[in-house]
């Protein structure tokens, strides 16, 4: 029996965080929420980021990735920097996501 919850929970859990990263936007505020900045994740709308997006292009399209502007970005505590740009790349049916910085 106890055996069997945990493999329930396991479950469960790999469900919900292949949940979490099926959708571009949705993996983006995982990401945020989980990088310190809970309010953000929520709050924050998610636009295009045109600039990256046409410069870098080809880049992109070799990796499968689209850049994305938050348009509230969470205040990073140590340089008071806004954390505005992510590029979030599709693996297989997931998407991951990484902080590209004000490039």
């Amino acid at each position: 029996m106890r055996n069997k919850r945990g493999g329930v929970a396991v479950a469960i859990l790999i469900a919900v965080l292949l949940g979490l990263h099926s959708t571009p936007k949705l993996a983006l505020r995982t990401f945020v929420f989980f990088t310190g900045h809970p309010i953000a994740a929520v709050t924050t709308g998610i636009i295009d980021d045109e600039y990256h997006n046409q410069v870098d292009k080809e880049a992109f399209a070799r990796i499968n990735a689209k850049a994305y502007t938050l348009t509230k970005p969470p205040v990073e505590r140590a340089t008071q920097g806004e954390l505005r740009n992510y590029l979030v790349r599709k693996i297989g049916f997931l998407y991951v996501v990484e902080y590209y910085g004000e490039l």
